[in-house]
């Protein structure tokens, strides 16, 4: 049964090894007991970042402990990109600036090329090519921040290094690996300190507040967030640093809306789309992507965050041109899963948010397979189906997800 893997069967076990009863968590948690017990029976998806966190809160125990952490399936899509996480924990941990793990490296303009080329693969969300190749440029970028050719070619091999870092966060961010994720985040921080560029330090900053533990942090990530967009705004006077500090505001007004400061998120949300009218609209060519399209995608991101669901996640969605999307693979399946998410919250519209989710899977599968809001979504739509046809579909959906179908 799925009942065996859902948030709320963990849920369950943590809050009677707790020794709480369902009002005394409600109560802790400011959530409602009813809402509470349809999430430990899978009938309700626990997937808000503030709710995950306000339940993680009251139980005192980490959002891994609640959520699971990394999870592995039977599906090779699925299970892949798992495989390349110890040698890239390896390099992680293993170098310091000015202490690298090897004795040798390939010239610095080959790195470059390749970082570049990694990209493109970091783009298309292809976690198992990424992976294969990360390790070793992150080994030879640190020789050559350890052994460097002159001045200039340090700070290249630090500024490099940051975007290197950029692409280990988030992709073990997305499998489920929180603490190496953080350990890449305070790595890139290092370098950018280092080598004293204020949007460098920006971009670092971005990753340290995308990392930030979440239970009982969020007002720390705005904080994080707010101080950073600070310190970068007089140095961004051209279009990387405005799409840096564009950014930050984007992480200011999500971390606002966890916290339901609804006015600080709609502030942030317009500040992001003033800063997003000074650069072209070019998801694919701007740093992580920031754009008026994606200021578009985290608009319908903060609206599931803040309860939307049904027609209003439609009409937040109608705002984004997906043309411009559809070459950045990651962007394109995180807002098409979070339309699917959206709208399964409305019991007429679970088939239609089951075609978001597929097509979600169909842009982005190692991505999307991996996904635990997404896994949970699925999990109790699977529960909840009625027609034979949604069923089989969402069994689909599932057994290419590991949940028991």
């Amino acid at each position: 049964m799925y009942d065996e893997v859902t948030i709320g069967a963990r849920l369950r076990a943590l809050r009677r090894w707790r020794g709480m009863s369902l009002r005394t968590l409600a109560d802790l948690a400011d959530l409602s007991q009813g809402f509470l017990s349809k999430v430990e029976n899978g009938k309700q998806p626990l997937d808000r970042r503030s709710h995950i966190a306000a339940v993680a809160q009251a139980l005192q125990v980490s959002e891994t402990d609640l959520m699971g952490g990394p999870h592995l399936s039977t599906d090779p899509t699925q299970a892949g990109p798992h495989s390349v996480v110890p040698a890239l924990r390896a390099a992680i941990q293993t170098n310091r600036l000015g202490d690298a793990a090897v004795d040798r490296a390939r010239p610095l303009p080959d790195l470059l090329a390749e970082t570049r080329e990694l990209e493109e693969v970091f783009i298309c969300c292809d976690y198992l090519a990424l992976g294969r190749r990360l390790p070793s440029v992150i080994d030879e970028l640190h020789f050559h921040i350890a052994e460097p050719a002159g001045e200039p070619a340090l700070l290249t091999a630090l500024t490099v290094l940051v975007e290197v870092y950029m692409f280990a966060t988030f992709r073990t961010k997305d499998l489920g690996y929180s603490d190496l994720a953080h350990l890449a985040a305070s790595r890139a921080m290092d370098a950018a300190k280092l080598s004293g560029d204020p949007v460098a330090a920006g971009k670092a900053d971005y990753l340290r507040v995308q990392t930030m533990p979440r239970e009982n942090s969020w007002d720390r990530a705005q904080i994080a967030a707010e101080q950073a967009a600070k310190m970068l705004e007089p140095h961004a006077t051209d279009p990387l640093g405005i799409q840096v500090l564009g950014m930050l505001t984007l992480s200011a007004a999500m971390a606002a809306a966890v916290q339901h400061k609804t006015a600080a998120a709609g502030a942030w949300l317009d500040e992001a789309r003033a800063l997003a009218a000074r650069v072209p609209d070019e998801p694919l060519v701007n740093w992580s992507s920031f754009s008026t399209t994606n200021v578009g995608v985290w608009g319908v991101a903060v609206g599931v965050e803040s309860g939307e669901g049904g027609a209003a996640v439609l009409e937040l969605a109608d705002a984004v041109d997906e043309a411009k999307l559809s070459a950045r693979r990651s962007r394109h399946a995180t807002f098409l899963a979070d339309v699917g998410r959206g709208l399964a919250r409305d019991r007429n519209r679970r088939g239609e948010a089951l075609r978001w989710l597929r097509r979600a899977e169909a842009v982005a599968p190692q991505r999307i397979r991996n996904n635990a809001a997404v896994r949970e979504t699925v999990g109790v739509m699977l529960q909840q189906a009625r027609e034979a046809a949604v069923g089989r579909e969402l069994r689909g959906m599932a057994a290419r997800m590991g949940v028991p179908h």
